[in-house]
């Protein structure tokens, strides 16, 4: 039915608002009333075969959401550990998995840090950003590269596409945001269209920060208030890129950016001790393309290229200490679709890497360094069954790694096959009411740090594996005639993760080696539903909850053995309401982690304490004729509470900015 009205609509405005009828040789015409088809789309979460949550811009700004970091812990099932402060790393690991085997996927195109293997999310501001979504195993979507394929779960980031109004061929964005701590963030957008298939855009941001916050030191009974030092930054970052659209409808995104940063990395505070002056200088330059053809309705290509040059120093003045680092990759990538019947698609994707890694560290102890090379390839062959009801999807990952070095040992050549498969059912003919399952089998390769860091990397590491197991529950309606939507999502998951890459004492010096076993059980539960209050007035109620248990089956006569893994809250929830008015738009959301220990062993004086945070956030936009001003303050950490993510790593308590955004 609704199909139906939208085809009589597109008609209707096709025609300006006129409609014309005939009879006989006479004809009339009459001006009938615009009409306005308005609904709500079925969740990508409701109908996927594998666990998927995604944030809008909308809700991102309505949220007053910084960064990736603080977006991604409103996701179900992921853990982020903060060392605090803006300069402070951030990393995500999804369902205790570890970082290392979550992929940051930025515009379709995985980013990699083969020296350290984990990405920092706390660098990725989200004023350009036009999509977050998190995916338990991997998408729907065939065309994925087989990075995508490969990897246990995807962080995927949408930057903003260029749109166009009022007939106007450019459009500029500026947005100026100061707060606590010195912060001072201004950032340009602007997009012009050079035709009717082409337009080219350009971003630049600019974010400080001192980062000197204050907090109290508990020591036994007495209690000081003292400052969190050297947690400073300084960031600039650009970005451009071009959309052209060929005569055959073939399309081609080009994207280059470049990051530079310097940062002070905030110590652990121990009873008066925060002596930290370590430094770290990061610079980033990539350049990517993405190129997609439809050659029928069976074949399909899509096509990706990217170079990639990292460089960081990281300074300890207090040891005299001085490291340099330089990464290149050279990346290809190519998936073909083929769908011979309606009901059966297979793809094909094949993936071409070569890193390097170049560094200073053993130069400093008259060592020659090794100066790595990996070259890998990935394969992914993938088929699809999909009726109305049904959809199963199976695919296998085929991955060969070869490495070389400028000075001893390599290790062997690499060779693996992963499986994956998922399915979804229609349990209902009539309503959005799916059961899902989902078996994934990944590994992540040893990093080069792993493997060649000085007296402790070991190039004889086996990669490290882990099977993922999922079944949920997901439904999408409208059981309430006051609700404009009502949706709900249940997983249960079982993760096994071995051969666990570790750092391990031996007879003189820590070394990295083979030797951990993790077995993680839980439940993700999400919810989100719109009630409209009045005809101007609604309301969208989002949360999310998690239970896990993440446990040491390493070695049974150890003393850790059956305890809970390191930094793994039994739950962790959220909740977010969003109040769309005429007058001021309010943003509210709320974040609770449990308690967790620092140390494999679960004794009270590891134990860091559970900690709520709620964030608070007031917009409103003005328009005067072509030029439209969005104002945004929002409180950070509202009850002003002092918690930890990590252990002796104090987190700022209650914060505030202002955002203002010029839109022409």
């Amino acid at each position: 039915m609704l199909i139906v009205c939208l085809w009589c609509s597109a008609n209707v405005w096709s025609t300006s608002g006129t409609v014309f009828a005939a009879s006989d040789d006479t004809v009339s015409v009459r001006r009938m009333d615009e009409a306005r088809v308005k609904g709500h789309a079925v969740s990508q979460n409701v109908v996927s075969d594998t666990p998927l949550q995604a944030m809008e811009r909308t809700e991102i700004e309505a949220l007053g959401l910084e960064n990736l970091a603080d977006a991604v812990k409103r996701f179900a099932g992921t853990n982020v550990r903060d060392y605090g402060g803006l300069g402070g790393m951030k990393t995500v690991s999804v369902r205790n998995l570890g970082a290392h085997h979550t992929a940051v996927s930025y515009d379709g195109i995985v980013v990699s840090n083969t020296q350290a293997g984990q990405i920092d999310i706390g660098r990725y501001l989200l004023d350009n950003v036009e999509r977050l979504t998190l995916t338990m195993g991997h998408s729907d979507d065939l065309m994925q590269s087989a990075r995508h394929y490969a990897s246990a779960s995807v962080l995927a980031i949408e930057s903003e596409k260029p749109s166009f109004s009022h007939n106007r061929n450019d459009q500029l964005r500026l947005t100026v945001k100061t707060g606590a701590f010195g912060l001072a963030n201004p950032s340009l957008h602007y997009a012009r269209k050079l035709g009717d298939r082409t337009n080219i855009s350009a971003y630049g941001n600019f974010m400080r920060s001192d980062g000197t916050y204050p907090y109290s030191l508990l020591n036994a009974a007495k209690r000081t208030e003292e400052k969190r030092y050297n947690s400073d930054v300084e960031a600039w970052q650009g970005q451009a890129d071009l959309h052209h659209t060929f005569d055959d409808s073939s399309h081609i995104h080009v994207k280059t950016a470049w990051y530079r940063s310097e940062r002070g990395l905030p110590g652990a505070v121990i009873f008066y001790a925060n002596p930290s002056e370590e430094r770290l200088w990061d610079e980033d330059f990539y350049a990517q393309t993405n190129y997609t053809k439809r050659f029928s309705q069976q074949w399909q290509l899509q096509g990706r290229l990217k170079y990639a040059h990292t460089w960081n120093r990281y300074t300890d003045p207090r040891y005299n200490f001085r490291d340099v680092n330089r990464q290149n990759e050279y990346y290809a990538s190519a998936t073909a679709g083929w769908q011979p019947l309606r009901y059966l698609s297979f793809a094909l994707a094949k993936d071409i890497a070569f890193n390097d890694l170049r560094n200073n560290i053993l130069r400093n102890v008259e060592v020659t360094p090794a100066n790595p090379r990996r070259f890998t390839t990935l394969t992914a062959l993938t088929a699809r069954f999909r009726t109305s009801r049904l959809d199963v999807q199976g695919n296998l990952v085929g991955t060969y790694a070869t490495e070389h070095v400028h000075a001893g040992q390599k290790p062997a050549d690499r060779r693996r096959l992963s499986p994956t498969v998922t399915a979804s059912w229609r349990l209902l003919p009539d309503q959005s009411f799916f059961a899902r399952l989902m078996y994934k089998n990944t590994f992540r390769m040893p990093t080069f740090n792993d493997q060649y860091y000085y007296r402790m990397g070991s190039t004889n590491l086996k990669p490290e594996k882990a099977t993922e197991y999922n079944a949920g529950l997901t439904w999408n309606g409208r059981p309430m005639r006051w609700m404009r939507f009502l949706s709900f999502t249940v997983d249960g998951y079982y993760n096994h993760v071995h051969d666990k890459i570790v750092a391990f004492p031996t007879t003189y010096v820590w070394k990295m080696v083979n030797f951990g076993k993790v077995e993680i059980w839980g439940i993700d539960l999400t919810m989100a539903t719109e009630i409209p209050l009045t005809r101007n007035i609604s309301t969208l109620l989002t949360g999310n909850f998690t239970r896990q248990k993440a446990k040491d089956k390493t070695n049974p006569k150890s003393q850790t053995y059956n305890n809970d893994v390191p930094y793994t809250p039994r739950s962790h929830s959220n909740l977010s309401l969003i109040v769309n008015n005429p007058w001021v738009n309010v943003g509210y959301s709320l974040s609770y982690c449990g308690s967790r220990y620092s140390m494999g062993q679960n004794k009270p004086e590891y134990r860091i304490k559970a900690y709520t945070e709620s964030t608070l956030t007031l917009s409103r936009a003005f328009r005067f004729r072509a030029t439209q001003l969005k104002l945004a303050a929002n409180i950070v950490n509202l009850e002003n509470k002092q918690y930890e993510v990590v252990k002796y790593y104090p987190m700022p308590r209650r914060s505030w900015h202002l955002t203002a955004t010029f839109l022409w």
